[in-house]
C-alpha cells in the first residue's frame, strides 16, 4: 500500500510513477443497457473486513461493488459526536495494533494516528447487582503482567494461531479444548483473570469458553500491546472518519442502505440482486466477497447455500453485545464504573448485564457496554440498563439527575462471537471452514474467519490470506 523510491535519474521516476499509476488504476466497471453493473468482485458487507476488502481490490486494479444495509460504512465502528461542540470519542472499536497494515490504510486516508494508552480498569469498582462499592482489587500490577508474559509463553508455542483457521492442525492440543476457567487454574493465570474478561467483552460466559477462542480473540500482538502500551487510535477520536474517507472514495461503487435479495453462483462468475433507495440493482461479478458474519439466519435469505455450508453454517452458536451513549445517568462527570461481583470467580460480573461505565470527554455523557450469552431483545436490554443505573445511584449516594436518562446512542452488534461445541472443533470443524476459501468463486473474511473481533488483525488476515487468493487464482 505504501510506496517508498530510492533515488534514481528523474525520467525513470517519472516512468516508474506512470506505470505504477496504470497497474492501479481499477479496471474499467460498466452498466449493459438493462442497467446491470458488471464488476471484478461484488462485496457482502461493509464492516471493518468488507470495506478494507473494497478499499484494497481498488487499489490493486480490480472494479468492485460494496453492498451495506446500513447508511454508512464501518460495522462495529461507533463514534459519538456532540452536535453542540462537535467534540467526538469512539465507544465501539476504540483501538489499533501498531502493524503496517493498519498504518498504512490511515495513512492513504491522510488520518493521523496517536498512542491509544492503556488503563488497567475503571476509577471505581461496584457491585452493579446491587449497587455496593467493591474495594480495588489487591492483585499488583506485577503480578497481572507476570500472569500476561505467561499467557505470552503458551500462546508462543501455536503461531499458527497468529492468522486465520488455515494452518490449524488435525490433532489439537489438549489445552485448546479446555474450557478458559479450566486453563487459568492449570498455568496460575488468575491473576489477570478480571482483566482479560474486560478485554474481551461480548464473548459470552468466558469461562466456559474453549481455550481455542481465547488464544484466537487475545493473541500475540494484542499481548504485546498490553505489556508496552502500543495500541493506537485515531488522534482526533473519531474512528468514523476512516470510513466515511472510505465511502467517498467508492463513490456509487459503494451501495448503502441496500440489501442483497438474491445471490446466484456458478462456475462463470456470480449474479447479485440489491434492492437500493432507487430501486432494484442486478450485479453481475467474477468474484464473491462475503464479509458478515456467517449464520444461517443471516445468509440463507440471499444466498444459494450448499451442502457443506448449510452443515458447517448450522453449528454456530453466538453471543451478544451491545454498546450504548447515554445522558443524565446520575454517575457524577469523571467518574467511571466497573462492574465487580464479589461472589463470583475472579470478580467477573454475571451476565447478561453492563461490564462498565465510562465517563466520556463530552459532558454529561457516559458510554456503557452490555453483553449476553443469550438472545434478548433491545427492550429488554434497555430496561436492564435503566434497573441497573437505579441500583448503582442508590447504592451509591448519587443525587438525582437533572432529567431522565436517555439513550443518546444504542447498537446492537450481534450476533457476536460465534463459536462450535468442543466435538465439532475436535471433528475438524476449522478445516472444514477454511476449506470453503475460493468455492463457487466465493471468498470470506471477518471475525469468524479470523477468529476475534479485532480490526487489525482482520485487515492482516484479509491483506494476507484473503486478497492474494482473490487477485491471484481461479476458482476452485
Amino acid at each position: 500500500m505504501a510506496f517508498t523510491n530510492s533515488t534514481k535519474p528523474v525520467c525513470l521516476l517519472i516512468l516508474s510513477l506512470l506505470i505504477q499509476s496504470v497497474l492501479s488504476f481499477p479496471r474499467a466497471s460498466h452498466s449493459d443497457p438493462n442497467g446491470t453493473l458488471t464488476r471484478d468482485v461484488c462485496i457482502i458487507g461493509g464492516g471493518s473486513s468488507g470495506t478494507y476488502s473494497a478499499i484494497r481490490l481498488q487499489q490493486l486494479g480490480l472494479s468492485v461493488a460494496l453492498i451495506e444495509t446500513q447508511d454508512r460504512l464501518g460495522g462495529h465502528v461507533n463514534t459519538f459526536v456532540d452536535s453542540s461542540t462537535n467534540q467526538s470519542f469512539d465507544y465501539g472499536v476504540i483501538s489499533f495494533d501498531n502493524i503496517s497494515v493498519v498504518t498504512d490504510y490511515f495513512a492513504h486516508f491522510d488520518i493521523p494516528l496517536t498512542s491509544a494508552g492503556f488503563s488497567g480498569g475503571a476509577s471505581s469498582t461496584v457491585n452493579f447487582e446491587d449497587g455496593s462499592s467493591v474495594p480495588a482489587s489487591n492483585v499488583s500490577q506485577t503480578a497481572i503482567f507476570a500472569a500476561f508474559e505467561a499467557y505470552q509463553s503458551q500462546l508462543a508455542q501455536y503461531p499458527y494461531l497468529t492468522t486465520g483457521w488455515q494452518d490449524l492442525p488435525s490433532t489439537l492440543p489438549d489445552d485448546f479444548l479446555l474450557s478458559w476457567g479450566d486453563f487459568i487454574q492449570k498455568y496460575n493465570l488468575s491473576a489477570a483473570a478480571f482483566l482479560i474478561s474486560t478485554l474481551l467483552q461480548g464473548i459470552g460466559n468466558i469461562l466456559v469458553q474453549p481455550t481455542l477462542y481465547i488464544f484466537k480473540y487475545l493473541n500475540a500482538q494484542t499481548v504485546q500491546n498490553i505489556l508496552t502500551n502500543g495500541f493506537l487510535t485515531t488522534a482526533n477520536h473519531n474512528n468514523q472518519g476512516l470510513y466515511n474517507k472510505a465511502l467517498a472514495e467508492l463513490g456509487s461503487n459503494a451501495l448503502i442502505s441496500s440489501n442483497v435479495t438474491k445471490i446466484t453462483r456458478s462456475d462463470t462468475g456470480v449474479e447479485v440482486t440489491v434492492s437500493t433507495p432507487s430501486g432494484i440493482q442486478q450485479i453481475q461479478a467474477s468474484k464473491l466477497v462475503i464479509a458478515i458474519q456467517p449464520k444461517l439466519s443471516s445468509l440463507s435469505p440471499f444466498l444459494d447455500l450448499d451442502d457443506q455450508e448449510q452443515s458447517l453454517f448450522s453449528q454456530f452458536n453466538n453471543s451478544y453485545y451491545w454498546d450504548s451513549v447515554i445522558l443524565n445517568s446520575g454517575i457524577p462527570d469523571n467518574v467511571s464504573l466497573s462492574n465487580v461481583n464479589p461472589s463470583n470467580p475472579y470478580g467477573i460480573p454475571s451476565m447478561p448485564g453492563i461490564y462498565s461505565i465510562s465517563a466520556e470527554p463530552v459532558e454529561g455523557t457516559n458510554a456503557l457496554w452490555y453483553s449476553s450469552p443469550n438472545n434478548i431483545s433491545d427492550e429488554e436490554v434497555k430496561a436492564d440498563i435503566l434497573t441497573t443505573l437505579g441500583r448503582i445511584k442508590t447504592g451509591q449516594g448519587y443525587p438525582s439527575p437533572n432529567g431522565t436518562v436517555e439513550f443518546a446512542t444504542f447498537n446492537s452488534h450481534a450476533p457476536f462471537e460465534l463459536t462450535v461445541s468442543v466435538d465439532a472443533i475436535k471433528n475438524g470443524f476449522y478445516q472444514q471452514l477454511a476449506s470453503l476459501q475460493g468455492k463457487r468463486n466465493t471468498w470470506w473474511t471477518g471475525a469468524t474467519w479470523q477468529g476475534a473481533h479485532d480490526s487489525s488483525v482482520i485487515w492482516n488476515y484479509t491483506e494476507y490470506e484473503v486478497l492474494p487468493k482473490i487477485t491471484g487464482s481461479t476458482s476452485n
